[in-house]
């Protein structure tokens, strides 16, 4: 195994064993001593950095099984193989769009830079770029923020545009917002020679940059495909009176996955310290740990019990539904990713506690609206991801932004109060930062699904819909028998049906291009290569009609 020279080995090596007996006890010169200590310690703390955020990166790439999880558990048998194909796609999709356009468009050349730009245009393909742990922390954000449009589309989007959409989203919409947000250049980042307004957008871990931006993109994408078959209309197309609700298959794999992604966010949220070699940097990620996890369990009870009191109203009996709570826990987890590491514990719980109640009054609105989401992400993601941003220009602490962000000029509007000033500006500037993710993503991502819609690539046909995208993409009746189960019979019948159909007449046009194939190469052949008696007339057309 090759091995590297360390700092202090080359300074010892420097030394040059002043002390040893060859050259007479001499002593060691204290000031190169202090050098090479201070060169190892350095050295030390790197290695410490990197193995920090690497396991950081891990922690938010094993959310991706959490999303993979929770998706699959809320959709019907038919279609678990396809939700988490998709959830799979989004990790291979972010991976190649951020390695190949992302990060050069997220960070490119924008470290240390004093000047302000909207997009990155350096590194592409990581070409000069030396630190890989970063890179790998940022694709793994990435793959978060595609991911969540997997459960909004469940059952009814067809596989490539799925992947098309992971790709654009990683690759061109993300990236300018990561840019704008949180690279050196960018106009809305809080470490910009001239932030905004003297402050910036604060986004810690990004409830704007990665969850709104995820939230909104959902909000367009089922806006366009349209609800499942059966959700708000009837086979005539006509508005049903109450809306149907279609249950999950596993309600085991919806808490598993609730659970992967708890632990997940300890990486999405305290490894958004970075570093965690100095002393303030332990402390800010051992505050976004504790902010997160108060969050969560505020955000999980909250939405549970506001719910029980909402139906025991309208029906009169008192119900504990699993399903809120562990959405609302997520919402919470969602709120407090903005202000992580610059709001106390008791912010935290309260910024759960609003987010338990926006979930449940977001999912029902969603079904007001007649908007099909599956997994609830948009409530989940986009709303309280607005809420999380808002938090910090309500409740971001002095002395945690001073710790976090180096300034206090600029802290939440309560605090602002306590001093006397009433200052607004940080609210602002994150109201400012989430108009800009709303507008950025509408403006590339609602042309690129009507376009993906216009052309019949996004939406599935409504027999396979019927049937499953299990066994119409995947081979369900094969590789997961109890998908077929979950059919009627004659869908299924019908659809293979189609399907023989279907092939006849690919085989029937294929045979047809064949003969005119034939037909056209033998005609130039007489044409070009031969006189008429090279092929006789009659031999010819006994030839080509065999053909």
């Amino acid at each position: 195994m090759p091995t590297m020279s360390t700092a202090y080995e080359q300074c010892a090596a420097d030394l040059g064993g002043a002390g040893s007996s060859d050259n007479g006890g001499g002593t060691i010169d204290p000031v190169a001593l202090v050098k090479c200590v201070s060169e190892s310690l350095e050295d030390s703390n790197a290695g410490m950095d990197a193995f920090f955020l690497i396991y950081a990166s891990s922690l938010v790439f094993f959310m991706q099984a959490g999303f993979a999880m929770l998706c699959a558990g809320a959709v019907r048998l038919k279609n678990v193989q396809n939700t988490m194909l998709k959830n799979f796609l989004d990790a291979c999709g972010a991976a190649l769009g951020f390695y190949t356009v992302g990060y050069a468009f997220a960070y490119g050349g924008s470290e240390g830079s004093s000047s302000t730009t909207f997009i990155g245009n350096t590194n592409f393909f990581l070409m000069d770029v030396e630190d890989h742990t970063f890179w790998l922390f940022q694709f793994a954000f990435a793959a978060t923020a595609a991911t969540i449009v997997a459960g909004t589309l469940a059952e009814r989007c067809q596989m490539a545009a799925y992947l098309c959409y992971s790709i654009a989203l990683t690759g061109f919409v993300y990236p300018v917002i990561v840019h704008a947000v949180w690279s050196d250049a960018g106009f809305l980042s809080p470490t910009n020679a001239n932030p905004l307004w003297g402050s910036g957008v604060i986004d810690f871990a990004g409830s704007a940059v990665v969850h709104t931006t995820g939230g909104v993109t959902a909000i367009i994408a089922t806006k366009i495909l349209g609800p499942r078959k059966g959700r708000f209309f009837d086979a005539r197309g006509k508005p049903v009176e109450r809306p149907k609700k279609i249950q999950g298959h596993s309600m085991a794999l919806q808490m598993l996955g609730t659970f992967i992604l708890w632990f997940g966010w300890y990486g999405f949220n305290a490894g958004s310290a970075v570093k965690i070699s100095s002393a303030i940097q332990g402390r800010i990620a051992s505050l976004a740990a504790v902010n997160t996890t108060l969050a969560a369990a505020s955000g999980g009870v909250t939405a549970l019990f506001t719910n029980l009191i909402a139906v025991e109203r309208r029906m009169g009996e008192a119900t504990f539904n699993i399903v809120y709570a562990m959405n609302g826990c997520l919402g919470g987890l969602v709120a407090i990713t903005a202000g992580c590491a610059v709001v106390e514990p008791w912010a935290a719980v309260i910024a759960g506690f609003f987010a338990g109640v926006i979930y449940v009054v977001g999912s029902d609105l969603l079904v007001r609206f007649r908007l099909d989401d599956a997994v609830d992400a948009i409530p989940v993601h986009l709303l309280n991801g607005m809420w999380g941003a808002i938090v910090v220009g309500l409740l971001a602490s002095p002395s945690r932004m001073m710790d976090a962000y180096e300034t206090d000029t600029h802290v939440g509007w309560f605090y602002s109060w306590g001093r006397g000033s009433a200052d607004a500006t940080l609210l602002a500037c994150q109201v400012i930062g989430l108009l800009f993710v709303v507008g950025w993503v509408t403006a590339i991502m609602f042309p690129f699904f009507i376009i993906l819609n216009y052309l019949g690539w996004f939406r599935a046909d409504s027999l396979e819909e019927m049937v499953g995208l299990d066994i119409s993409y995947h081979g369900g009746g094969q590789l997961f028998p109890g998908a077929e189960s979950a059919v009627k019979p004659e869908d299924i019948e019908a659809f293979q049906n189609r399907r023989r159909e279907l092939q006849r007449v690919r085989s029937e046009n294929s045979a047809s291009i064949t003969q005119a194939n034939a037909s056209q190469h033998f005609q130039e052949r007489g044409s070009y290569h031969g006189s008429p008696n090279a092929f006789p007339q009659g031999e010819y057309a006994d030839r080509s009609t065999a053909e």
